[in-house]
C-alpha cells in the first residue's frame, strides 16, 4: 500500500514537472526555430528549410516499456507508446546516475530516431529521471525529423521495466 502510495506520488511530481518543462522548452524551441528560418538567408535555402521541416507536432507521449535483454550496464527495453504518436518503442541504454538511451518509435507512416539523457534521483525500487532528448530522423514520413523534448520517467530497479514520458515539439 505504501509502495502504490509513493509510486502515485512520483507520478504527480512528474506530471507537474512535464507541464513545467514542457512550457519552457516550448518557448525555447520556438525562440530557436525562428532564429533558424531568418538565418536561412537566400530563398531557396528558406525553401529548403520548409521542405524538409512542412510539419510541426507540439507532442506529449508515455512509453511502458519492458525488459528484454541485457549485457553488463547496457539495457535492451521495447513496449508500447501512447498519446500524440502512438506505436511500438524500442530502447538501447545504459544505466547509472546518468541514464543515456537511443530509440526508435514505429509509428504510423515510418519511424521517429533519436537520443536522450537523464539525470537519475532516488534510491530503492523506483528511481525517477529528468532529462532531455533529442529526436534526430527516422523514416518515412518522418525522414527529415528533428527536435528535442522533456523527458521524465520512472525506473523500477527489480523489473528493470522502464516508464517514459516526453514532451516537446517535432518538425518533420
Amino acid at each position: 500500500m505504501a509502495e502504490q502510495t509513493a509510486s502515485r506520488m512520483r507520478r504527480d511530481l512528474a506530471r507537474r514537472r512535464l507541464t513545467c518543462a514542457g512550457l519552457t522548452l516550448a518557448a525555447v524551441l520556438a525562440g530557436t526555430v525562428g532564429a533558424a528560418t531568418q538565418t536561412a538567408g537566400a530563398t531557396s535555402a528558406a525553401n529548403s528549410v520548409a521542405r524538409i521541416a512542412s510539419h510541426t507536432l507540439n507532442a506529449t507521449d508515455t512509453a511502458h516499456l519492458h525488459y528484454v535483454d541485457s549485457s553488463g550496464a547496457e539495457l535492451f527495453e521495447e513496449g508500447s507508446a501512447a498519446g500524440s504518436l502512438p506505436g511500438k518503442m524500442r530502447l538501447h541504454g545504459e544505466v547509472g546516475p546518468t541514464l543515456s538511451a537511443s530509440f526508435t518509435v514505429y509509428v504510423h507512416g515510418g519511424t521517429i530516431d533519436g537520443h536522450g539523457t537523464a539525470k537519475a534521483h532516488g534510491t530503492g525500487r523506483y528511481e525517477s529521471f529528468a532529462g532531455s532528448l533529442t529526436v534526430t530522423g527516422g523514416t518515412g514520413r518522418y525522414a527529415h525529423a528533428h527536435g528535442h523534448a522533456g523527458l521524465y520517467g520512472v525506473f523500477d530497479r527489480q523489473t528493470y521495466a522502464l516508464t517514459v514520458q516526453t514532451t516537446g515539439r517535432l518538425l518533420y
